[in-house]
């Protein structure tokens, strides 16, 4: 049986300070910052769709003229898994953000980002702030439950 290999992740990469390897060092910390959007475009169209669905049914079903719905629930259901699911990415996301970005930061890859300490992505508070959005909508939903 072949042994694992235990040793940490630092060790397994040389890592030399070069324009090359900052250069490099930078393109993935931007692929982060683009996944990271994705995300947010993601949970945006989540959270959207969630509200929009439970108004749209909302107001159809206070038309005049249709007929009672048979689940008349289930769209208020819908949009709350939406909402739900929307900001849950969030969440992991920002987690998965951090993470990642820790890890670029530190160890011996800190001698080839060139970065301070206390430097962040304005991404992160934007998805802060759509969590909150999204936490709005899940309790607007939620008051027209009872």
């Amino acid at each position: 049986m072949a042994e694992l290999d235990t040793a940490p992740a630092k060790d397994r990469f040389e890592v030399r300070v070069t324009a090359d390897s900052h250069f490099a060092w930078l393109r993935t910390r931007l692929a982060v910052e683009r996944t990271m959007m994705s995300w947010i475009r993601t949970a945006v169209s989540l959270i959207g769709f969630g509200f929009a669905i439970e108004q749209f049914f909302e107001r159809l079903r206070n038309a005049p003229g249709t007929r009672p719905a048979l689940l008349p629930d289930a769209p208020k259901y819908l949009g709350l898994a939406l909402i739900s699911c929307g900001i849950l990415a969030l969440a992991i996301s920002i987690r998965q953000y951090f993470w990642t970005a820790k890890y670029l930061r530190s160890g011996s890859y800190a001698s080839i980002a060139g970065l301070k300490e206390g430097m962040h992505s304005p991404v992160i508070e934007v998805a802060v702030l759509l969590a909150c959005i999204g936490l709005f909508a899940l309790g607007a939903v939620l008051l027209r439950l009872a």
